[in-house]
């Protein structure tokens, strides 16, 4: 998960490159979304997969997974609280390194790339939602 402009026009599909800008390659899988992606939506998705997958065998994963799920329908809906995304960090930094298989690792990436790099983005729709509609009176 790169920033925009990187991600358009710079990005080289090297796994020492993209470990310099913080992101990876991790299995070599590849996902392309275009500008019209929201993507908050989309790592909230991810989170939901690693929850599904999670096999439950070791407490970070159990209970990270489906903690950071919960958090990032809030972050979608614009329902979460602006201090939970620090609170969703540092979940995913103590499922991170923590877990018997690599899920945890690959549930939390994400989700650390999208505050990383779309911090402004998850603000912003929390914002949107906390501001009064204003009404207008019929005429």
């Amino acid at each position: 998960m790169l920033p925009g402009s990187v991600m358009r026009k710079n990005a080289i599909m090297d796994f020492d490159w993209l470990r310099e800008q913080r992101s990876g390659l991790g299995t070599a899988a590849v996902i392309v979304m275009d500008q019209s992606t929201d993507v908050v939506k989309a790592i909230w998705r991810l989170a939901k997969f690693y929850k599904h997958e999670s096999c439950g065998q070791c407490t970070p994963c159990r209970e990270g997974t489906g903690w950071m799920m919960r958090v990032m329908d809030r972050l979608v809906k614009g329902d979460a609280d602006p201090e939970e995304i620090d609170m969703l960090l540092d979940v995913s930094k103590q499922v991170e390194g923590h877990t018997i298989c690599a899920l945890g690792d690959a549930a939390a990436w994400p989700i650390q790339g999208l505050i990383r790099h779309f911090r402004g983005d998850i603000e912003a729709r929390i914002e949107h939602k906390r501001k009064p509609r204003s009404r207008f009176a019929a005429e």
